[in-house]
């Protein structure tokens, strides 16, 4: 049994409490790197005492402000396995149930991301929520054209998609770049990984805080290595430039970041580093 991190990490951003909630991990393969050698992959992860074949950590976050909870991302459920779903029971430890939270974010429609939307009979998990997501996400992967030209390995994607939005009809809300979803939280489109693929950035204040969603899947890789991209990305090119836009701005401006699948409790900055970058973690504060 994993006991040792409870996978729940909060942190202040002005008047807003972001919390981080780990819904799992799996083993990855360096295989599915393109652009960098599988060997100088691995060389990278050992330099940083990573894992070999390296760990991809799965997270998605509770925004709680003026007594409401709002989620980015909503995890996999109980798609990916008995070891995850896991922020279903971290949500129940804060005390915060299903029909509390009033908007789930969406970063992208992924299996790992969506998920998490719906219940074991196919119904919304989260009854009382209101979906907020880029409108390419849903005119991407819920055009049955694009599913039928998509190849065979690739269409359980669509079904993924379909399945996990289904459920919140009439109560999808789409937005383009910089859009609000509600006060001090907007959109940042960084398409690549998929074509509506965003971030949120959650301002209060003075403070800020870019959730990326996707923007890096291994650490230990993509920020010395920003040009390594997942093959599995729908644009690789497109999805290089995004992760190199924002991985400049974030270092220039100083922007704390959180993301999917940088390691837990995810929370850090981005600083160049070399010819690349490199990635420091918060450090833990008592809130007060």
């Amino acid at each position: 049994m994993d006991t040792s991190n409870p996978g729940i990490h909060h942190l202040r951003v002005g008047d807003v409490i972001v919390t981080a909630l780990n819904d799992g991990a799996f083993e990855a393969q360096t295989a599915w790197v393109a652009g960098v050698p599988a060997e100088a992959c691995e060389a990278l992860l050992r330099k940083t005492f990573r894992a070999v074949p390296p760990r991809i950590t799965v997270s998605a976050f509770l925004v709680t402000t003026g007594g409401e909870h709002m989620l980015v991302d909503a995890g996999c459920g109980s798609a990916m396995g008995p070891g995850f779903g896991k922020i279903r029971g971290h949500l129940a430890t804060l005390g915060v149930s299903p029909a509390d939270v009033t908007r789930v974010m969406v970063t992208h429609a992924h299996i790992d991301h969506v998920c998490g939307l719906v219940d074991d009979t196919g119904g919304a998990y989260f009854p009382n929520a209101e979906l907020v997501i880029h409108a390419a996400e849903p005119a991407f992967w819920l055009n049955p054209a694009n599913e039928a030209a998509a190849p065979e390995g690739a269409k359980d994607g669509f079904r993924v998609a379909r399945r996990s939005l289904a459920p919140y009809e009439g109560r999808i809300r789409t937005l383009t770049d910089r859009g609000l979803a509600a006060p001090g939280m907007s959109l940042v489109h960084l398409p690549g990984h998929t074509p509506g693929h965003s971030g949120w950035t959650i301002a209060s204040g003075n403070d800020a805080l870019l959730i990326w969603g996707d923007v890096v899947h291994l650490p230990g890789i993509q920020f010395p290595r920003p040009e390594a991209a997942m093959g599995f990305d729908k644009d690789i090119e497109e999805g290089r430039r995004s992760r190199a836009r924002i991985f400049a701005e974030a270092a220039e401006r100083g922007l704390r970041v959180a993301g999917m699948h940088l390691d837990f409790p995810c929370f850090g900055h981005v600083v160049r580093e070399g010819g690349g970058y490199g990635f420091v973690h918060e450090v833990w504060r008592p809130m007060a």
